[in-house]
């Protein structure tokens, strides 16, 4: 298959190019690099199953080549308001990637008759009232809240991927991404496991805020990516959560950081500043990936870890 995949310098955009370029494919990576990073491609370039094109899924994409699948990933996604590569800093770039950059992906998978996979997420939950979150639950989400721009483009892309399916019968496919870790993740991503192997690393006590009741379920990207790949190649029309089921507390997340890494510096506590803009609860049910894909996740968090550790050794340049 000829396959675009935008957002392919990104931390799951890379991997997921590794992937398909593995399973035999040619791919197309696209990526304006505002977040995505050449690092995670350079591997890539020279390979002849990958070609790759500088530009803003935002402005209309002419290939000279017909896809037969578009996969749409591009998009800011990190939460850390002090990054200038967040979304709570790139507002407006956030809401064109997810509606002109949507709209624009949708557009080729038309006019190519090609599959089209939508990278959605969790946040489209919004801070939930039902626990777990399955697929048909609308959300508790603020329109014009802080985290609106990432939160409301996601859902706006969901609906335009489900109008083009329904209207021009493009064959979709919505993939609904919740936390995610492994090698190519930022360091400055804002999100609790970046924060908390550099300071483990570092021999820095782990910030955590509040009480660290708040809870999180976190996915090693391999198993995401197996899930997504096997999302791709189904039947299946409507959103599916992909992410791991087994739902922990940060406190109990710090505390595994700091017995993988052999952190002694322990973890303190502060105020949770953040509350109005973090989820309290987070955990994806997973019954319809495990029944319409037969998919579930493989890599438990210790073993995920020690995956991912290294990378994050070299960034910081330790040994």
């Amino acid at each position: 298959m000829r396959i675009l995949i935008t957002g392919a310098a990104g931390f799951l955009g890379s991997h997921l190019c590794d992937r398909l370029i593995a399973d035999g494919h040619n791919v197309y990576g696209m990526d304006n690099f505002v977040t995505g990073r050449p690092e995670n491609i350079a591997h890539l370039m020279g390979n002849e199953q990958f070609t790759f094109y500088k530009h803003d899924v935002s402005h209309y994409i002419f290939l000279p080549d017909n896809m037969d699948a578009v996969l749409h990933f591009a998009s800011p996604a990190s939460p850390n308001p002090e990054s200038p590569f967040g979304y709570f800093n790139l507002p407006i770039p956030t809401m064109k990637a997810g509606a002109l950059g949507t709209h624009n992906t949708l557009g080729v998978a038309k006019a190519h008759g090609a599959k089209f996979l939508l990278a959605s997420t969790s946040e489209i939950y919004g801070d939930p009232l039902v626990h777990p979150q399955t697929e048909d639950y609308p959300g508790n989400v603020d329109p014009v809240g802080e985290r609106a721009v990432y939160d409301e483009a996601k859902r706006f892309a969901e609906a335009l991927t489900m109008a083009y399916h329904r209207f021009h019968n493009v064959d979709t496919h919505i993939v609904r991404i919740f936390n995610t870790y492994g090698p190519r993740m930022d360091l400055e991503d804002g999100r609790a496991l970046p924060n908390f192997i550099k300071q483990a690393l570092l021999g820095q006590p782990l910030t955590v805020y509040g009480e660290g009741q708040q809870t999180r379920s976190f996915c090693y990207v391999d198993d995401l990516i197996e899930g997504i790949v096997r999302l791709l190649h189904s039947d299946e029309h409507l959103p599916v959560n992909i992410g791991n089921p087994v739902e922990m507390t940060i406190l109990q997340f710090a505390e595994a950081i700091n017995r993988v890494v052999g952190n002694k510096a322990g973890i303190v506590f502060v105020p949770n500043a953040r509350s109005a803009r973090d989820p309290q609860r987070r955990q994806p049910d997973i019954t319809r990936a495990r029944t319409l894909l037969g998919w579930e996740p493989e890599v438990g968090l210790e073993e995920g870890l020690e995956r991912t550790i290294p990378y994050f050794k070299e960034q910081l340049g330790l040994k």
